[in-house]
């Protein structure tokens, strides 16, 4: 196990008294996911695959973790494919997001980062999207826009789109 992923760091504080005492403070875990921005393009608008949750009430991409030895495009494609029902097409890689959280189970802080890619459904079937959302559904892109809950998951639907409009 590396430092960076599990080993905490010390500081040290001053007391009260005037004595300094040794600190830990809480480990960081570097965390990687992958997902897709999958669109549609239908009646000349643009359609995202948007997954949420009832409680606490979500929307956002589909993304996952990496099974051993899976590369980024390889992980982004089976969590979509799992997440959503479809079956899935990479086009491009859109870009990649970071952030910060503390994990509710362990206290422990957590470096997130997400690799994007954008992606066309070839197939497949939403209602048979994983248990790990409550419903997933194509929105207009106006309306996927305003309900996404990241506005990080916001920018980067905006910016796979500007790469299907550059291809037109």
């Amino acid at each position: 196990m590396t430092r960076s992923e599990s080993t905490p760091r010390m500081d040290f504080v001053q007391a009260g008294n005037g004595k300094e005492y040794m600190r830990r403070k809480r480990r960081v875990l570097e965390l990687k996911s992958s997902g897709g921005v999958v669109y549609r393009f239908r009646d000349g608008k643009f359609d995202i695959a948007l997954c949420g949750r009832n409680y606490p009430p979500i929307w956002g991409l589909p993304k996952g973790t990496p099974e051993s030895d899976e590369t980024q495009l390889e992980t982004a494609l089976r969590e979509v494919q799992e997440e959503t029902g479809l079956e899935v097409e990479e086009q491009k890689f859109i870009d990649s997001i970071e952030y910060w959280f503390v994990r509710a189970q362990d206290g422990a802080r957590c470096h997130k980062m997400v690799h994007f890619y954008l992606m066309t459904a070839v197939g497949g079937d939403m209602s048979l999207h994983d248990h790990e959302f409550d419903v997933v559904k194509w929105l207009p892109i106006d309306e996927a826009l305003d309900s996404l809950t990241y506005e990080n998951e916001v920018k980067i639907v905006q910016k796979g789109i500007s790469l299907v409009e550059e291809k037109s």
